[in-house]
């Protein structure tokens, strides 16, 4: 007996039917000269393919059609859980939109992110989409992807030109909600950890910051202020954050909170503080900026500003099946750059200054 499985064919279901090879390929492809055809002969099709256990030969169907159904998606880290609600968000769109995802995670190294993406672009996607860091930065590959005719978007960075669509948070409204929450609790010696000048996020944030100090007249000790470096390991900012926060403990620095550039920066602060005995929050408060999923399930919880980054992944595609249609459609498309909303989300470890701290 031969362990070779025969494959089901269209000339089986219209044999199994009794209708025509090329009727059977207009149902089964849902051609447009199936709306010619009556709805008892398609059923009877339809249902001879199901007994029959018939799979359309997605080869094939490329060959005829050009098209591949799928969507490439380009992680930086995935270990990072930055990029875990954003994946859920791109595949549970790209499901309501019957593309399959394609996924590679680029491990934070440049030459991986290259071949990858030639990777993808031999597998035909339709689309791309990248879930970006300062790793990209000076890519031009991505910007070249318009002359393939093939729709790109970033979520969490915008690619300079007008060939690459982009989905990010406003980052210094953000900062600027992470300040205004630890001020109006009372805090005025704060600590703040700047995220990596490399990083598109680090700047507006730290400017949001800046504006609303500057609007209320608080003056910020930059004795408390530090800036992690520029390092692609998902866990830098962890250790980041606990390394300046240990150093002022060290030095005897005078700070009621801490504002951290993203949840992991704020988990390493807390981490050092908990373990020189300094209680979070009663005697330091600590804010981060992301709200990974981690950050619910610290103890204590994290206070954080909120980037939406299921609804970012969905926006993504969104935007690139959009491009889609509009390639196929032939009609003019421009590309988008969307700026979402960040919120507030108050847990467990911020409260409202002792009195005798502010003096």
């Amino acid at each position: 007996m031969s362990g070779k499985i025969k494959m089901v064919t269209m000339r089986d279901v219209a044999q199994a039917s009794g209708f025509s090879p090329a009727t059977v390929s207009i149902v089964l492809n849902n051609a447009p000269l199936a709306r010619y055809i009556a709805p008892a002969t398609k059923k009877r099709i339809e249902d001879a393919a199901r007994k029959l256990g018939y799979r359309p030969n997605a080869m094939a169907r490329f060959l005829r059609s050009r098209r591949s159904q799928t969507v490439g998606v380009m992680i930086f880290d995935i270990t990072d859980p930055f990029c875990t609600p954003v994946l859920r968000g791109i595949e549970n769109a790209l499901y309501q939109s019957s593309y399959v995802p394609i996924f590679a995670d680029a491990h934070n190294q440049r030459s991986r992110f290259e071949r990858y993406l030639e990777m993808l672009l031999e597998h035909h996607v339709e689309a791309l989409i990248v879930v970006a860091n300062w790793l990209f930065v000076d890519i031009q590959l991505l910007a070249d992807l318009s002359k393939r005719n093939i729709t790109a978007a970033t979520i969490g960075w915008e690619v300079p030109g007008d060939s690459v669509s982009s989905v990010m948070v406003d980052n210094e409204a953000g900062g600027r909600l992470a300040l205004e929450h630890l001020y109006h609790l009372g805090h005025r010696k704060i600590a703040v950890i700047r995220g990596p000048k490399m990083l598109i996020d680090s700047g507006p944030r730290w400017k949001g910051v800046q504006k609303f100090a500057h609007s209320v007249g608080l003056e910020l000790d930059p004795s408390l202020l530090a800036q992690l470096p520029d390092e692609l390991e998902a866990n830098s900012g962890f250790e980041g954050g606990y390394r300046f926060t240990e150093e002022l403990l060290e030095h005897k620095k005078k700070f009621t909170a801490v504002l951290a550039f993203d949840d992991l920066t704020a988990l390493g602060a807390i981490r050092a503080l908990t373990r020189a005995g300094v209680k979070v929050p009663e005697h330091c408060s600590v804010v981060g900026f992301d709200d990974v999923p981690l950050s619910a399930l610290a103890a204590p919880s994290l206070t954080t500003v909120r980037q939406p980054l299921e609804a970012m992944g969905n926006l993504a595609v969104n935007t690139v099946v959009e491009g889609i249609k509009a390639g196929l459609e032939k009609r003019d498309w421009g590309i988008s750059r969307h700026k979402m909303t960040p919120e507030l989300v108050i847990r467990d470890s911020t409260k409202a200054v002792p009195t005798a701290a502010t003096n």
